[in-house]
């Protein structure tokens, strides 16, 4: 058997003037956040759906990445992922991108098969997985 992770949410009122709150009762980390229409398309404070999305690719990523890099006989010293997800507004809101911007410390490694691997890892982390109908692309650096 696999491992079940959860969140819950809670909604009130109509879609621009109401309210949400998002949980994750078993971390903890989300306690009665908000969000709502203007976290997600305004500037009021609180998360949206994209945000969580990037949040969870970025370190999906970059774990799959560390444990690819160790695989191959280059344990990284350090990962440092940012994903960007796109929200577009033609023909109704669609996630229509995602960028992967990761630098990393390898001692050893060269570029190519540093490209290599962070190219095994995307294809390959279970979040990437299940945004496979996202066009994703990735910038890799080795830095140090």
């Amino acid at each position: 058997m696999g491992i079940s992770r959860h969140a819950t949410a809670h909604w009130e009122g109509d879609l621009k003037s109401g309210q949400g709150k998002l949980n994750t009762p078993q971390s903890g980390l989300l306690a009665d956040t908000r969000y709502g229409f203007s976290t997600r398309f305004g500037d009021v404070k609180g998360t949206n759906p994209e945000e969580l999305i990037a949040a969870a690719h970025a370190g999906c990523f970059t774990m799959a990445l560390s444990a690819k890099l160790t695989e191959a006989g280059h344990p990284p010293e350090a990962i440092d992922t940012r994903a960007d997800v796109d929200l577009s507004m033609e023909g109704g809101p669609t996630i229509s991108a995602i960028r992967l911007t990761v630098t990393a410390q390898v001692p050893g490694i060269d570029a190519a098969k540093f490209r290599s691997v962070a190219d095994d890892a995307k294809q390959n982390c279970p979040v990437s997985k299940a945004l496979s109908a996202v066009p994703i692309t990735m910038e890799a650096e080795l830095v140090g």
